[in-house]
């Protein structure tokens, strides 16, 4: 079997990455898999739902990216995968997994997705959705009340005291990274670009 087609897409909160991968992945639902970096997060049963909250979840640490790695490699080989579940009511993984076997195309998307080396080099290509600050917190802030289960004060806060801090230090730096720089998740031509390069992938 042929190694998978890697991409990865990476940007700030609601910056419109999700919506890039879903779009990609309605155009290729048979030869595409997408992974999503948030549930990578680290395992946090040892803490009180207390200081689960007020962990920073926007920065490197808080991922474990060496799973991610492992993950990624083993699916490039042809071996299968249990990717874990984060469950974001609680702060901290399910206790079951959710196994993935290798696809030709294998999307990952996450706001860190680049700041690791070993993942950048392995990415066939690297996406960077950017938006407006404005719009990326009002997104944030509908989809962690709607989905998520938090409240408007508790989003708020975290935006303040981590998101955007974390968002300067590490997020925005590795745009320099990309191949392809878009304005949201829902811009056409590079909706066209990406699936192009995938369609001859996939001819190959």
């Amino acid at each position: 079997m042929k190694s998978p087609m890697l991409i990865g897409i990476a940007g700030g909160t609601g910056s419109g990455k999700s919506t890039f991968a879903k779009r990609l992945l309605s155009l290729f639902p048979n030869e595409i898999t997408v992974i999503s970096y948030d549930n990578y997060y680290k395992p946090q049963d040892h803490l009180s739902f207390e200081e689960r909250i007020k962990t920073n979840y926007d920065c490197p640490d808080a991922l474990d990216t060496d799973l991610l790695v492992k993950h990624l490699r083993s699916l490039r080989d042809g071996e299968a995968a249990d990717v874990p579940n984060y469950d974001f009511k609680v702060h901290t993984r399910k206790s079951e997994y959710t196994r993935l076997v290798p696809s030709p195309v294998i999307i990952v998307d996450g706001i860190l997705t680049f700041h690791d080396e070993r993942l950048r080099e392995m990415f066939d290509i690297k996406i960077f959705t950017d938006a407006d600050a404005d719009d990326r917190i009002l997104r944030r802030l509908r989809r962690d009340v709607r989905e998520r289960g938090r409240d408007i004060d508790g989003v708020i806060a975290q935006y303040l005291n981590t998101v955007k801090p974390m968002h300067r230090i590490y997020v925005e730096p590795t745009k320099k990274y990309a191949d392809i720089i878009i304005n949201g998740g829902k811009n056409k031509t590079a909706l066209d670009i990406v699936a192009t390069r995938i369609a001859k992938r996939l001819e190959e």
